[in-house]
């Protein structure tokens, strides 16, 4: 979470719509430094009424990978069987979640939103942001000869024993392409793609972040043209 004050209660009500149908599930909400308004108040006084939500404060973060990471951390220390990766602020729809579910329930290591799929889609976002989703998946999939259809999606869901995997990883990734970095690394597991509505809450990436993505891109392609391709068995 970062910067969610205006749709904090939007957003965790619809959270807690969901865990009350599937009467299961916790929600680690992690807050760091880059949060400037009253999310981690808000955070902490939902904690407190609701034990289903966790507040992290995690003010160690130097980017978003560490984000995520931590969530990961807190959700395998917890014993959870499944963990289900999300993006607050309404970008990524907690309707969703029972999808999820499903998939992982079905046979599947991992799950990954996918927005280029039939039934998925991108909504309030400009031209710029789909763009750079769309030519990240067409880059990924010829360089690194992965096959999905969304490399770029940040909503997906694993088993345990998968997340313990790739956090064992040196991951490269500091920003966005991160997302793509996983899907790569954990292409030959058992998944499915599952539609998804995102709505972009930004409509620029940083030039840090496109940077990021090439450098790593060019990393992962260059191992493959020696023949050392990486891969999370």
């Amino acid at each position: 979470m970062a910067n969610e004050e205006n749709e904090f209660d939007e957003y965790t009500a619809a959270l807690a719509a969901e865990l009350d149908k599937i009467q299961s599930g916790r929600v680690y909400m992690v807050i760091d430094n880059v949060t400037k308004d009253r999310t981690l108040e808000m955070a902490r006084a939902l904690s407190a009424r609701d034990d289903r939500f966790v507040t992290i404060w995690a003010p160690e973060n130097r980017n978003i990978v560490h984000a995520y990471l931590r969530g990961y951390r807190e959700a395998l220390a917890n014993g959870h069987d499944i963990i289900i990766e999300m993006d607050a602020g309404l970008s990524h729809d907690p309707r969703a979640i029972p999808m999820f579910l499903r998939v992982l329930n079905e046979g599947n290591e991992c799950a990954f939103g996918s927005r280029f799929i039939n039934g998925g889609s991108i909504y309030k976002s400009n031209f710029k942001r789909t763009f750079l989703s769309k030519i990240g998946t067409y880059l990924s999939n010829i360089l690194l000869g992965s096959t999905m259809q969304d490399m770029t999606s940040g909503y997906q869901g694993f088993h345990a024993n998968v997340v313990a995997e790739f956090m064992a990883y040196p991951l490269k990734s500091t920003a966005h392409f991160y997302q793509t970095e996983l899907r790569y690394l954990l292409r030959k597991k058992r998944f499915a793609e599952i539609p998804i509505h995102y709505r972009a809450p930004s409509p620029s990436v940083s030039e840090n972040a496109i940077k990021n993505s090439l450098s790593t891109l060019w990393h992962y392609f260059k191992l493959r043209l020696a023949g050392k391709a990486a891969l999370i068995e």
